[in-house]
């Protein structure tokens, strides 16, 4: 399972993306854009690949606020991911 305490710097993802795997499973938070202002984009997709090299058919995003609670709940999103589809039998 993926500890949000692992994820207390808001402030990286406000400046750089944040990226990882876990058992199979590699994710991205990163800030964007849009006209309605900031966000977390989060991403998940399967591994060996990372991001760049992975097709857009195998990634799967969500969208969160770009505060505390929105990392708390891309944390949350991360483990639901993992446990749906990525966790070995």
């Amino acid at each position: 399972m993926i500890d949000a305490k692992n994820f207390k710097h808001l402030n990286y993802i406000k400046k750089e993306p944040l990226s990882g795997s876990y058992d199979g499973m590699r994710y991205m938070l990163m800030k964007e854009k849009d006209e309605s202002g900031d966000y977390i984009q989060g991403y998940v997709w399967p591994e060996p690949l990372g991001f760049a090299k992975t097709a857009d058919d195998k990634k799967t995003g969500c969208r969160f606020t770009l505060d505390e609670d929105g990392v708390g709940d891309a944390v949350a999103w991360l483990n639901k991911e993992y446990f749906e589809h990525y966790m070995k039998q």
